[in-house]
């Protein structure tokens, strides 16, 4: 096992040498006022049997988890995800999606069905995950050049990760290891979680996001190298610096690998990323006008610095998107956001929609749709003059409700994550991005840009005293008829069957009507004109 914790102070933060001490096998941290990442990378042998005999059916397995509540996401870990569980899973070539591998492993469930067993036994019972083909959905895949793009997608909006954290203890920590079991619950404090597993690595890596201390105090934590462990475990303690290159960011501190190194080493380094914040003051909130009824229209308010560009030079390219992750109650007309109408478009201050994955039937009810939801990817308008104006501007996305399940009080709630907005753009020619010891892919929709596209993240900004960036929409739905146990919906079936039935045999006492009166009139004619001749 391989440990890294790296702090990341901001340049205002104070710091004394005596907040961290090194000795021949710990280094302890006090009251230091930091954001914290921690990552730790497993090999096959160090994982449960349950886990690598579903592993080694995957490809590549990539989980991301991010808590309802706003945080602050400093550099080099700016990079987000709507809140919520995202799963991103391809299977290795030649798994059968019946149960059974196309080697001839008879009997053997296949990583279709493996994989949300396994979810729901890591995270949650109650997730709504039956097997790949039903539950996941197929991301966009807009060129060939984006091979590592995932090929199925997996969204629920979980909000605590206690059953993460038990899992852990129970697979991974021996009963007596109370630092173990302390580690592990810790992460129901985090702000963000990650895994990842891939074929060629045959490694899986955990890594943990933490903006702020659990405690006012800040961190106060001693990290040891046990006794006959053969795995690293560095430290580092470094703040951002100014860097000598737009698509550059530099960082600078102390670095130690304990059990090995007798005192902190300073150390200066930069690198190539593909994420970046901007200012504080680019911030972003979202809401939705009442009444939201069947048609909601959510509302993307963006403070003026948000709409600057990014630096850059002369070739770079940038454009603003939103990247918006719908539960399955919740979708948009794709027909309606792909117009070229500009009068449309301008209306919402929209420029394109860029991408679209999942579930978009515009007629079926929520009940019927048996995978998660869909994702959208949106090019965004931005105003001439950015520096005009010191109101917000609004980018406005016209959304749709499916028919919800009735209920006694005639309203169902329904939970919206927030969007990611970011601006995408191009970088120099010859940057390798794969040089970031801090890189963070597989996100969902970084893989929708090329593999040199720089994104610069806006601040989500809640509204809501509560900090939460989850919109809760009361929408109406069919009302329980109360004390009869009957539902109403049974009344209006059975009123809608009466008058399609009554329809029908006044359409066709119409057309009898029609029949029998065409059939007349032209005898009569011809008799007539009989007549008329002998005449």
């Amino acid at each position: 096992m391989r440990t890294r914790i790296t702090y990341i102070q901001k340049p205002q933060a104070p710091f004394d040498p005596s907040q961290a001490t090194l000795t021949p096998s710990a280094l302890a941290i006090h009251n230091l006022d930091a954001a914290r990442e921690e990552r730790v990378t497993l090999g096959f042998d160090e994982l449960p049997g349950e886990l690598w005999q579903v592993l080694k059916q995957c490809h590549q397995i990539h989980v991301r988890w991010a808590r309802r509540e706003g945080y602050e996401a400093v550099s080099p870990f700016s990079s987000r995800v709507s809140p919520g569980l995202h799963v991103f899973f391809s299977p290795v070539a030649g798994v059968a999606s019946g149960g059974a591998t196309d080697g001839g492993a008879g009997g053997r469930v296949s990583s279709m069905e493996s994989v949300c067993t396994l979810l729901k036994k890591v995270f949650d019972s109650r997730l709504g995950c039956e097997n790949v083909e039903k539950s996941f959905i197929t991301p966009p895949i807009l060129s060939t050049r984006f091979a590592s793009t995932a090929a199925y997608q997996f969204y629920e909006l979980l909000p605590s990760l206690e059953n993460l954290v038990t899992y852990l203890q129970q697979k991974h920590c021996e009963r007596d290891n109370e630092e173990c079991h302390r580690r592990a619950e810790l992460i129901l404090s985090a702000d963000s979680i990650d895994i990842n597993y891939d074929s060629v690595s045959h490694a899986l890596t955990m890594s943990g996001y933490w903006s702020k201390s659990p405690t006012p105090e800040g961190w106060t934590e001693t990290i040891q190298k046990y006794e006959g462990a053969t795995g690293k475990v560095e430290v580092g303690l470094l703040g951002a610096e100014a860097a000598n290159e737009p698509e550059e960011i530099k960082m600078g501190g102390l670095l130690a690998d304990v059990g090995s190194d007798t005192e902190l080493k300073p150390t200066l380094f930069s690198f190539p990323s593909r994420h970046h914040p901007l200012l504080d003051e680019a911030e972003y909130s979202v809401s939705f006008s009442p009444p939201t009824g069947l048609h909601p229209t959510m509302t993307i308010s963006m403070a003026r610095e948000a709409l600057k560009e990014p630096p850059g030079g002369p070739e770079v390219a940038c454009a603003l998107h939103a990247y918006l992750t719908l539960p399955s109650s919740l979708f948009g007309d794709k027909y309606q956001l792909s117009t070229t109408d500009d009068l449309f478009l301008k209306s919402h201050n929209l420029v394109a929609l860029r991408a679209v994955a999942g579930e978009t039937d515009l007629e079926a009810p929520d009940w019927f749709v048996s995978r998660w939801g869909s994702s959208w990817l949106l090019e965004l308008d931005t105003p001439l003059d950015s520096d005009q104006g010191s109101e917000d501007w609004n980018v406005t996305i016209p959304l749709h409700l499916r028919y919800l399940h009735p209920s006694a009080s005639g309203y169902r709630s329904v939970s919206i994550p927030w969007p990611v907005v970011f601006w995408a753009c191009t970088a120099e020619d010859g940057t390798k991005m794969g040089m970031n010891p801090f890189d963070r892919v597989n996100l969902g929709w970084e893989g929708l840009f090329g593999p040199r596209t720089m994104f610069y993240q806006l601040h989500p900004s809640p509204l809501n005293e509560n900090n939460v960036l989850v919109e809760e929409l009361k929408v109406p739905v069919l009302t329980v008829k109360e004390n009869s146990g009957i539902f109403q919906s049974k009344v209006i079936e059975l009123g809608t069957v009466a008058v399609i039935v009554l329809g029908f045999l006044w359409v066709l006492w119409k057309l009898a009507l029609v029949v029998r009166s065409s059939g007349i009139r032209p005898q009569e004619r011809q008799g007539t004109g009989k007549r008329d001749k002998a005449e």
